[in-house]
């Protein structure tokens, strides 16, 4: 399983949420591209990056600090001796020309969100264009698919979304218990459980993942990925520690 430390960014800073909600914010760096570089340090291969401000309102400020951490990234792992970073972004998407600005910079992923709910036909398309450099963010609150920075809810229901984004040829779905997300009281594991199952595709579980346990539990589930936000800025998880665990599986 693959571990996928988090930058969540606004105003240019590190910071996360709690449940979602932009009154709660905690800010954790005025240095994102440095939390890059320590994540590689750190043995991780791969860095999920949000850009908050813009999943509140489909803009992309924080544009040149997602590339300086992509370059951060880049040169610490190139120093390690493992090759360019995987960097991925998500929030604020909702054009072809934004999705297509970012991976032409040299981010690897873009990750569709409300836009993959509100604007199927870009969605589609994005995915016909880009193929797997395309990944769905499925955020759910009450068995609903969220949107625009968690703070609007969708008609779809996690499963009946999940599988149409599987029908349009997405080969992976970052998804989102917002309940769980920044609490530190444990992931979703049935949910995540139930998704494998139903589908064939890579889901990559986040929000709530805040221990080593954690970990352990999503990699025994074959789950391809898990993204670890808060629980490393606290301390909770020691990265190097969750990277070698999720390898392990």
């Amino acid at each position: 399983m693959i571990i996928y430390p988090a930058i969540d960014l606004y105003d240019g800073k590190a910071v996360r949420l709690y449940k979602g909600d932009y009154a709660q914010m905690t800010v954790y760096s005025d240095d994102p591209p440095e939390i890059a570089r320590a994540f590689m340090e750190a043995g991780a291969s791969r860095v999920h990056v949000v850009d908050l401000e813009g999943a509140k309102d489909g803009s992309t400020p924080n544009y040149e600090t997602v590339l300086a951490i992509k370059r951060a990234a880049d040169a610490a792992s190139e120093a390690a001796g493992r090759g360019a970073a995987f960097v991925e972004i998500g929030g604020g998407i909702r054009a072809d020309e934004t999705a297509d600005r970012y991976l032409a910079a040299g981010i690897d992923r873009v990750i569709l969100g409300t836009a993959a709910v509100n604007d199927p036909e870009l969605r589609r398309r994005c995915v016909s264009r880009h193929g797997e450099r395309i990944a769905v963010g499925i955020d759910v609150k009450d068995g609903f698919v969220a949107v625009k920075g968690w703070t609007e809810l969708s008609a779809y229901r996690l499963d009946e979304f999940a599988r149409m984004m599987q029908d349009d040829g997405v080969r992976t779905i970052i998804c989102t218990d917002i309940s769980r997300d920044g609490v530190m009281r444990g992931t979703n594991h049935e949910l995540y459980k139930q998704l494998s199952e139903a589908l064939d595709i890579d889901i990559v579980a986040s929000g709530g993942v805040s221990s080593i346990e954690d970990v352990e539990a999503l990699a025994a589930l074959g789950i391809h990925g898990a993204i670890i936000g808060k629980a490393y800025y606290t301390g909770a998880i020691d990265l190097s520690e969750a990277v070698e665990k999720g390898a392990a599986k």
